[in-house]
């Protein structure tokens, strides 16, 4: 995988349990904060080393609606200034068009926090928007959707190599941060050439007391931790490489949804 190095693991939110539970398990860590879930963005601005900000929309999506972008664009304003803020997800149409998202990307840029902003190419769209953004923002965040919207099938793997082509150079080296929403899985993290990605991996499964067995770790906090570790043993390929595609292991715990 031509060497590995730090990716930015962010833990989507909430945390299972009590508001205590969250606490210790978001201390020294890297929070992901959806708008839809914003109950423990103020203890993750005190305890993480970071946090970013998503818009929601996969929630809303999933429910069948959409996502009131004059508030999240004023919560951006109003916790952008705090120093373990990274970046907000610009609002974005998943099962949209091009055209859609970019006009999205539009009406950020007139806003108080454009300079804030990550837009999210989806797997759906053309390679060729992917290669657009690259080059006008510093980061770049991608969303799996339409016939891709599974991440780690073999489908989405095809796929993403046809995106790693278009956004790396002759090195595999990509042209702007890459970070993987709903990627958190080192079956794909550990194979792609991230800065950083995201899931509810850890805040969902803690509360899940059938997969431990006799040895479940008495506290959700305790069980979000050891999910977290687990994950975080692993880092991100330092660049692409052809071929470089579905792992021959997944871990126990992780089930790929938000």
């Amino acid at each position: 995988m031509g060497g590995e190095y730090q990716v930015i693991h962010y833990h989507g939110t909430p945390i299972g349990g009590g508001r205590v539970d969250a606490a210790r398990f978001l201390a020294g860590r890297h929070a992901f904060i959806s708008a839809a879930y914003p109950q423990d963005l103020p203890v993750a601005a005190e305890v993480c080393q970071s946090f970013a900000l998503d818009n929601g929309a996969f929630t809303a999506w999933k429910a069948g609606g959409v996502i009131d972008v004059p508030a999240f664009v004023a919560w951006v304003e109003e916790w952008c200034l705090h120093p373990a803020f990274d970046w907000a997800i610009i609002p974005d149409v998943i099962d949209g068009t091009s055209a859609d998202n970019d006009a999205e990307i539009e009406s950020w840029i007139g806003t108080a926090v454009a300079d804030y902003g990550v837009p999210v190419w989806h797997l759906h769209e053309p390679v060729e928007r992917l290669s657009s953004l690259a080059c006008t923002w510093d980061r770049v965040a991608l969303g799996s959707s339409g016939d891709f919207a599974t991440v780690g099938s073999l489908a989405w793997w095809a796929r993403m190599g046809e995106a790693m082509r278009a956004v790396c150079d002759e090195q595999g080296r990509p042209t702007a941060k890459l970070h993987g929403l709903r990627m958190l899985d080192p079956a794909v993290f550990s194979r792609l050439p991230l800065a950083s990605a995201d899931s509810t991996n850890a805040g969902r499964n803690c509360l899940a007391s059938g997969r431990w067995g006799s040895y479940m770790p008495p506290t959700a906090a305790q069980r979000a931790d050891v999910i977290a570790s687990r994950i975080e043993a692993h880092q991100s390929a330092a660049v692409w490489t052809e071929g470089n595609k579905q792992s021959e292991f997944r871990l126990e715990v992780y089930d790929g949804a938000l």
